[in-house]
């Protein structure tokens, strides 16, 4: 694997996403040491660099020429010089289409998907807020988690009435609606936020779930055992609920109606 010579990538340091992958890139000998830095304390250091698109695209500085890239392009320097093979595919303008799509949708959301820190936004330079990319998180988000769901629902039939999939679609839809409006009395400004660490978290209990799903389907985990897997994860996601409201300083009223809306449901299917 070929080291990317005498070229900086810049990552955003309360981006714990961005920390990991381009610290990757080091370990794996992509960049060498000096090869990364934070934009936070590169910023007077490379006067050329548009700083705003910076934050949204991550910038890769060529130190001989002076030369920015940001983005995708700034990916596929690193990826094909690391394994020239894959040239030609990064070349292909269909390709990197659908990556500046793929990486924009994660870039704009990536704060959603892992939060930053209790002592992050300091920086006068903040990721933009781009809400195509925010609801179009929220749907993708929204029906993987039905999806699952309603194939889960199936392992625990013995006990909870079986759910299919625009149930649990609807179900889906409802909290993302429900918690929107409480939202909006209690932090109107952090709607968008929360909801999109919200649908993180209910996109992460429900993979959380596919392990059971496969155990079940072998025959190994009984449908008592997928009860006790499901309260489990359940509990999983409270904890987290609780901790990134927390972070995002929206008080304890949406874990609150967050419970509530979850104990509606359940009834539902019971009663």
């Amino acid at each position: 694997m070929r080291t990317l010579k005498d070229h900086l990538i810049l990552y955003d340091a309360e981006c714990p996403m961005c920390n990991l992958y381009t610290g990757a890139f080091v370990k794996a000998g992509m960049l060498d040491r000096n090869g990364r830095a934070a934009y936070q304390q590169a910023v007077t250091t490379c006067p050329q660099i548009d700083i705003q698109r910076a934050v949204n695209e991550i910038a890769l500085v060529n130190r001989n020429t002076g030369e920015v890239t940001y983005g995708v392009k700034s990916l596929f320097t690193i990826l094909g010089n690391a394994f020239p093979v894959a040239k030609p595919l990064f070349a292909s303008r269909f390709f990197t289409a659908c990556m500046r799509r793929l990486y924009a949708f994660i870039s704009y959301n990536r704060r959603v998907i892992i939060p930053a820190g209790e002592n992050a936004h300091t920086f006068a330079w903040q990721p933009a807020f781009h809400k195509k990319y925010r609801i179009a998180y929220l749907i993708v988000t929204w029906l993987v988690t039905a999806t699952i769901l309603a194939a889960y629902s199936g392992t625990i039939a013995a006990h909870i009435p079986q759910s299919g999939f625009y149930r649990e679609f609807a179900f889906c839809g409802g909290q993302i609606l429900f918690q929107g409006l409480v939202l909006l009395k209690v932090r109107k400004e952090a709607v968008w936020d929360y909801l999109g660490n919200m649908m993180t978290i209910s996109l992460a209990g429900g993979l959380l779930l596919l392990p059971a799903l496969l155990l079940h389907a072998n025959g190994i985990l009984s449908a008592a055992g997928c009860v006790g897997w499901f309260l489990a994860v359940a509990a999983c996601m409270l904890l987290e609920h609780v901790r990134r409201t927390s972070l995002l300083k929206v008080g304890y009223i949406p874990t609150l109606t967050w419970v509530l809306y979850r104990i509606l449901l359940l009834l539902t299917l019971i009663l």
